[in-house]
């Protein structure tokens, strides 16, 4: 009987996707104001920071190596300068070069933050996010997770207080990974109507 039932449905029209709401400038600066400065707030801040400014997903964050070819599971690397850090990002049509600059602040400097994760993590090869220990004070070994980052959206709009005049579920409904990923190109694209590039640090005030 759920075999027969089964084959009889059929898919009419396919189903719309979710939008998620962009996450703006002033909203990402307290999302990342909620986090501890610990071990794993530094990791989450650097998270936040990079995907944002970036306009990186959540598996091209995640899929980042210190180096090229550290990991088989790896799908990109990074170069640490002086004035920012260049991904090299493997994408659906190939490989991708994306540019971060240092920002005006240590406290949203993608640059400083990520910098400050790898030194306290100790990270000297292999994935650059990592799952920590439970007290929070050691970086372990195992790449971290990337349901993580839709998880680290929803917990650090809630604290901020971002939407809070709509209840919960309907502000966690609001926002995903996804956001963080449009949240900066969406906000300067209407903001000065010119094409987005990837090296935004400063010009969103960061």
């Amino acid at each position: 009987m759920i075999a027969t039932a089964l084959s009889e449905i059929t898919t009419n029209k396919p189903c719309a996707a979710v939008t998620k709401d962009a996450i703006t400038p002033q909203e990402i600066r307290a999302m990342v104001a909620t986090l501890p400065f610990d071990l794993r707030g530094l990791r989450d801040r650097a998270i936040l920071l990079m995907g944002y400014i970036g306009g990186l997903g959540r598996s091209d964050l995640i899929g980042l190596d210190l180096h090229q070819n550290d990991t088989e599971g790896g799908t990109g690397w990074i170069e640490l300068h002086s004035e920012g850090i260049l991904l090299t990002i493997k994408s659906k049509t190939g490989w991708r070069k994306v540019q971060i600059a240092c920002g005006n602040t240590d406290l949203t400097c993608p640059v400083y933050t990520l910098s400050q994760w790898l030194h306290f993590a100790k990270i000297r090869s292999g994935p650059v996010f990592v799952r920590t220990s439970r007290d929070g004070k050691r970086a372990l070994s195992t790449r971290l997770n990337d349901r993580h980052i839709p998880r680290l959206v929803k917990s650090t709009i809630l604290k901020a207080g971002i939407r809070a005049d709509l209840p919960e579920k309907e502000r966690l409904a609001l926002f995903s990974g996804h956001s963080l990923k449009k949240g900066l190109s969406v906000s300067v694209d209407q903001s000065s109507g010119n094409q987005i590039e990837v090296n935004l640090t400063k010009a969103a005030g960061f």
